[in-house]
């Protein structure tokens, strides 16, 4: 297992910077993946969105949403939402990188931003938000065992990714999938330098490749 230091060295190796800045103008969000060394693993913390939002209501994400006009740049949007959402102050996040961003199904670019927190953070969830928040050791999502994938979905690249999660802390069942599966197997195959068990579209040794020509696809066409 790679210590906090080590890892972040990693991560930061991807960082996009603003590399992207010269993209057709979309609507953008951003979420924050939150890392936490528990137990001396290394684990991401996910939350389930409210069944009484009007998008993507009851599905596991990532704290995060889109763009506000007060927002600097990307790394504030993750921040203020995981805020908002889940109650961590801004300044308990160690942020490491962005990663390349993609367009989900609605058409927003989404960037992922990395950062770490203390293991120690309490959330305290929003509930006009989130009804759930619970961690998940990241190689999780390297691992075929509750993992199934299905080919050819519209809008999608590719696969579409889809784990089963039981916390083992309250017991409860989570169906982790989509955009929100892709950038935790993403990280996990990263930070951990793992290949996952399964196949995925993009190439583990250089991964970030992949995703820029599907953002370059996708835009060329706008």
């Amino acid at each position: 297992m790679h210590v906090k230091e080590d890892i972040i060295a990693i991560l930061e190796q991807f960082d996009i910077g603003n590399k992207f800045s010269s993209l057709p103008v979309l609507p953008k969000a951003s979420v924050l993946i939150p890392l936490m060394v528990k137990n001396g693993e290394l684990h991401t913390m996910m939350t389930l969105r409210s069944k009484e939002l009007r998008t993507s209501a009851g599905e596991v994400c990532f704290p995060g949403g889109k763009r506000d006009p007060s927002d600097r740049d990307d790394v504030d949007t993750a921040l203020r939402e995981a805020e908002e959402e889940i109650g961590l102050p801004p300044e308990d996040v160690q942020v490491v990188c962005r990663l390349v961003p993609i367009i989900n199904k609605s058409g927003l670019l989404v960037t992922p931003v990395v950062g770490f927190i203390d293991e120690s953070f309490c959330p305290c969830p929003n509930p006009a938000e989130v009804s759930a928040v619970f961690t998940v050791p990241l190689d999780f999502f390297t691992s075929d065992k509750d993992h199934y994938a299905t080919h050819g979905v519209a809008g999608t690249m590719g696969m579409l990714h889809s784990f089963h999660f039981v916390d083992p802390d309250s017991g409860s069942q989570y169906h982790i999938w989509g955009l929100t599966a892709m950038f935790a197997i993403l990280v996990a195959a990263l930070a951990l330098k793992k290949k996952p068990d399964f196949h995925v579209a993009f190439d583990p040794e250089d991964p970030i490749s992949f995703f820029q020509q599907v953002l370059h696809r996708r835009t060329s066409k706008l």
